[in-house]
């Protein structure tokens, strides 16, 4: 997802530059390309704004693992689904798209759990769910 949102961003700020190019050579100064380029440009500049803080992190895998007791509660809208972790020990919330099998869900059911975050903790990689009790891995994203 983290790649996603930054070739967004490299793909809109490039476009509005092409298109300011492209105003400025060709003399066709309209108010819908001048509208087109901003919008551009400003899609372009918050998904760069959310990812490159993050950039060094993900480029170099300097990952943090985030280790505690969790509770998965799945929700879909449409034809999304997404599992969200919660942490109480820490009172991180994660978010992966993927939904694990697991038998029951829901805040009455606690797992222990492994999230593998980016060290600023913004975006997720991957996450191992265990048994609370004896730590027996029961599902993993990798």
């Amino acid at each position: 997802m983290y790649y996603i949102l930054l070739g967004f961003g490299v793909f809109f700020i490039l476009m509005a530059v092409c298109l300011c190019i492209i105003m400025y050579f060709g003399h066709e100064v309209t108010l819908k390309n001048i509208a087109i380029a901003v919008s551009s440009l400003l899609f372009g500049g918050f998904f760069l704004m959310i990812t490159l803080p993050s950039l060094k992190y993900m480029l170099l895998k300097e990952y943090d693992v985030v280790k505690g007791n969790c509770t998965i509660e799945v929700s879909s809208s449409g034809r999304s689904a997404d599992a969200t972790f919660r942490m109480p020990d820490t009172d991180d919330v994660f978010s992966f798209n993927d939904i694990p099998e697991l038998d029951a869900y829901g805040k009455a059911i606690p797992y222990y759990c492994e999230v593998t975050v980016s060290e600023d903790h913004m975006f997720e990689v991957d996450y191992k769910i265990f048994d609370v009790e004896t730590r027996e891995l029961l599902q993993s994203s990798e």
